[in-house]
């Protein structure tokens, strides 16, 4: 399996509000980035589909480690909420229903594909990688025409 090194990051202007993501995704001596906004959407939302977006990109199997500065993003997926809630028909508790339901089986769909290890790291420090997917995803705010959002 090749290994990839994929950054990401969500933004909202507004929470909800107008939202993008950003990527980086280096393999080898490759460096690919990407990014994408919508409209009406919550900043956990972009930061799950920056992963997803990402993860899509791959063309193969992979074995990626995935930088986020969401802990959000990292503690469902390595701490087993995600399962979790899946097991309990997306219930977070017995009145409590999970958040983003639609991202998280489209992640789950992509991380079965992979070996994924995530790794959080602090946003807005020094990361470069990770402050560069950040500005992508400011940047796709304001530039690029946004996509509807629309959770189910």
């Amino acid at each position: 399996m090749q290994k990839v090194e994929i950054y990401t990051d969500g933004a909202c202007s507004g929470n909800p509000g107008p939202g993008g993501y950003g990527v980086v995704m280096i393999y080898g001596e490759h460096l690919k980035e990407m990014s994408g906004a919508y409209t009406n959407t919550t900043n956990n939302r972009m930061e799950i589909m920056a992963v997803i977006k990402a993860l899509e990109a791959l063309k193969r199997p992979c074995r990626v480690t995935l930088y986020t500065d969401s802990q959000y993003v990292v503690n469902a997926m390595t701490k087993g909420w995600v399962e979790k809630w899946q097991k309990n028909n997306w219930m977070r508790n017995k009145t409590e229903r999970a958040k983003n339901v639609d991202l998280w089986i489209r992640l789950l769909e992509l991380v079965a594909e992979h070996q994924v290890k995530w790794v959080w790291v602090k946003g807005h420090a020094d990361n470069k990688f990770n402050n560069r997917c950040d500005e992508l995803a400011v940047k796709a705010i304001k530039e690029k025409t946004p996509l509807e959002d629309r959770p189910q």
